[in-house]
């Protein structure tokens, strides 16, 4: 974030702005700015290390999911099947932070992921359960291999309500690059989250549009500088 703001505000163009490490960092802020945005989310409850014993979070039925708001690649999340496991998971995350996210936990086989660039959709994966767990990412296990498969399948083919919906919630963020996590259960669809700085790696997000998804990338790039390039000459006239 740091390196982000000080390169703005150095003039340059920066496609993981600050602003957008800011509002991607906050879940409690995107819980919100969904709500607000009438945006399918699971439900979810804010606990602070003085309300939650008076707030009954199992009013949304275990199992629930809690998150540090600003947790990142499935760590700082945790899964509880009951009371007791719920007091001790926040015990530990009261630790790291003053606030905890607590959802109800939507099973599904796998997660949308829908890159996102200057508003309209990058790439389309599909990012499936590692396997015998509840998440993409299993940090607790001791295979090499601690994650889901993938499938990247072309923008058109997926279904318009996960698209449009991928493109409003990444809207309330800003025209940056971004990944939205989405689940569609049932015909509706949950965002999960939204994230800055999403992964692109070869043979997984790029296998759809290979070179392409590279050059539409650098062209917005080329794009946001001639912009400033623009901006700076009109001032100085």
């Amino acid at each position: 974030y740091q390196f982000s703001r000080t390169a703005y505000a150095e003039g340059l163009v920066v496609i993981d702005d600050p602003w957008s490490i800011l509002r991607c960092s906050n879940k409690i802020f995107q819980n919100e700015r969904l709500k607000q945005n009438k945006i399918k989310t699971p439900a979810t409850l804010i606990l602070s290390k003085s309300n939650y014993k008076k707030t009954n979070p199992v009013d949304l039925r275990f199992p629930l999911v809690l998150k540090q708001p600003d947790s990142a690649f499935s760590l700082g999340v945790e899964k509880v099947n009951n009371r007791e496991q719920l007091n001790a998971s926040l015990k530990r995350l009261f630790r790291l932070s003053d606030l905890v996210v607590v959802q109800e936990f939507i099973p599904s086989e796998f997660d949308w992921r829908i890159g996102i660039l200057d508003q309209a959709p990058l790439f389309a994966c599909k990012y499936y359960m590692a396997k015998d767990h509840w998440q993409i990412y299993n940090w607790a296990s001791t295979n090499q291999q601690n994650w889901g498969k993938s499938e990247t399948i072309p923008v058109e083919d997926v279904p318009d309500a996960v698209i449009k919906t991928a493109l409003k919630a990444a809207s309330l963020i800003g025209d940056g690059l971004y990944g939205v996590d989405l689940k569609m259960i049932n015909g509706e669809v949950y965002v999960i989250e939204i994230n800055d700085n999403p992964n692109i790696d070869e043979g997984i997000e790029d296998a759809v549009m290979k070179d392409e998804l590279y050059n539409r990338i650098m062209r917005s790039l080329i794009n946001r500088i001639e912009i400033n390039r623009n901006i700076a000459q009109f001032i100085s006239k």
